[in-house]
């Protein structure tokens, strides 16, 4: 007896060749081998840490000063991140409340970059506080007061 054989569907990257036109990365970083499993698998935790930097610094910049994250909003891993991929960590403000900052983040990785090969790794939307010294929540200032500065 026969039967036929389904082959196992196979889960394809969606390659882009390129990074985002007209936009700057945030953060630019190479994952280490102490930053991956025994497969060569980058930790989870340790894009997490990239993209909390990484959404900081646009926070920071329009909170003209110290932010603390308050929330991980989402957070999706479409791709693994391998050591030797170059990452590219975008980020821009979707929302701006009395304290609150929140910001959008995606990730791309270059891979065999003699071939040019960028993937998108990673999406997380996280929000921030703008804190004063004390680290207690302050009010974001209006943007005319940071043009005038």
């Amino acid at each position: 007896m026969t039967t036929s054989q389904n082959p196992t569907p196979i889960k394809v990257e969606t390659v882009n060749r390129g990074l985002p036109a007209g936009k700057m990365p945030e953060l630019r970083m190479m994952p280490a081998p102490s930053d991956a499993n025994v497969y060569g698998d980058v930790f989870g935790g340790w894009i997490m840490a990239q993209v909390d930097i990484a959404g900081s610094l646009p926070a920071t910049r329009r909170a003209n000063g110290r932010v603390a994250t308050i929330s991980v909003n989402s957070f999706v891993f479409k791709n693994p991140v391998f050591v030797g991929d170059l990452l590219s960590f975008y980020a821009d403000i979707v929302k701006v409340g009395n304290t609150s900052i929140t910001v959008n983040v995606e990730v791309y990785a270059e891979r065999n970059r003699l071939q040019a090969c960028t993937v998108k790794v990673t999406e997380a939307t996280l929000t921030y506080v703008a804190t004063d010294s004390d680290r207690k929540p302050r009010k974001v200032p209006p943007i005319e007061t940071l043009i005038r500065s």
